[in-house]
């Protein structure tokens, strides 16, 4: 019986080790997956910031748009299609970091209540994500496409539904509660504790957090003013009402007072996100041991 337990182990360790060094040899091909994610979507991000600012100059003809906006930008430049293939591609290896951190959570945020909700928000970007991946892979490959109107189409057809206009509200609420949450991360700098500070200069560690902390408060204003014109759209079961990223920055843009103004400052802190997004891709810690 010895012998058995004592080969039992024996298998074990093996397997175990062998597992080791699977994880070894996959995990450094998700950490430049996960870099190259981070990078494709804050390229976006800088993208639809400077159309904002355009706008917010009444400059080059800007007008405020969404992601899908910014895709439309990048093709039409030169090369663009390849650019956008690129973006896709980038975009899909963020869905899957995405999905592993909500699923393995190799980040460690645990199974509490705050680290439950992170991961759930996770697996929300994910899916996000995985749509946005979707629209430009098909403008990459010539498909075009109105999808900027398949969100009233589904939010229409949710209404129509009974009580849908309550599941409307709750989406809504919680795009309004990430708004919030991203606030509160930009006040604390949350996303510092995911970098490797050690590799920074003094100088580039001050720019990283003030410009960041800029960039995710911006970005949560975004969402904030898109979730409650989902609200709105419920409460008065009026798909015209829904507003995205690029309409919420359209309705900043519409205030009579300092309109140009408000909208100038989310548009800069739009491109600082997106700027913190390149940042991250360098430098955020995914140890490979970790990864998998």
């Amino acid at each position: 019986m010895a012998r058995r337990g004592s080969s039992v182990g024996s298998a074990g360790r093996d397997a175990g080790d062998h597992a080791e060094n699977a994880a070894r040899h996959a995990s450094p091909w998700m950490e430049w997956i996960a870099r190259f994610g981070y990078a494709a979507k804050g390229i976006v991000y800088v993208v639809m910031g400077v159309l904002a600012v355009l706008a917010a100059a009444e400059a080059g003809g800007g007008s405020t748009t969404d992601q899908n906006g910014a895709f439309q930008t990048i093709e039409e430049a030169p090369f663009g299609q390849v650019l956008l293939g690129v973006v896709a591609v980038g975009l899909v290896g963020y869905v899957l970091w995405r999905t592993l951190q909500a699923v393995a959570d190799p980040d460690g945020e645990g199974t509490d209540l705050k680290g439950v909700g992170k991961r759930i928000g996770y697996a929300g970007s994910a899916l996000l994500h995985a749509f946005l991946a979707f629209t430009a892979a098909n403008l990459a490959a010539g498909a075009g496409g109105d999808w900027g109107s398949s969100s009233e189409e589904w939010t229409g057809w949710v209404l129509s539904l009974p009580l849908g206009w309550l599941l409307v509200a709750a989406v809504g609420v919680g795009i309004v509660g990430v708004g919030l949450y991203q606030i509160y991360e930009a006040y604390y700098s949350e996303f510092k504790k995911y970098l490797k500070l050690g590799a920074l200069s003094d100088g580039d560690h001050r720019w990283i957090e003030h410009g960041g902390r800029f960039g995710v408060a911006a970005r949560g204003v975004v969402f904030v003013i898109a979730g409650v014109f989902l609200v709105l759209a419920a409460l008065r079961t009026d798909e015209q009402e829904i507003r995205g990223l690029g309409g919420a920055l359209s309705a900043i843009l519409e205030q009579p007072f300092f309109g140009n103004l408000l909208l100038g400052i989310v548009a800069v802190g739009l491109v600082a996100y997106g700027l913190l997004m390149l940042a991250v891709a360098r430098y955020r810690r995914i140890v490979p041991s970790d990864a998998l």
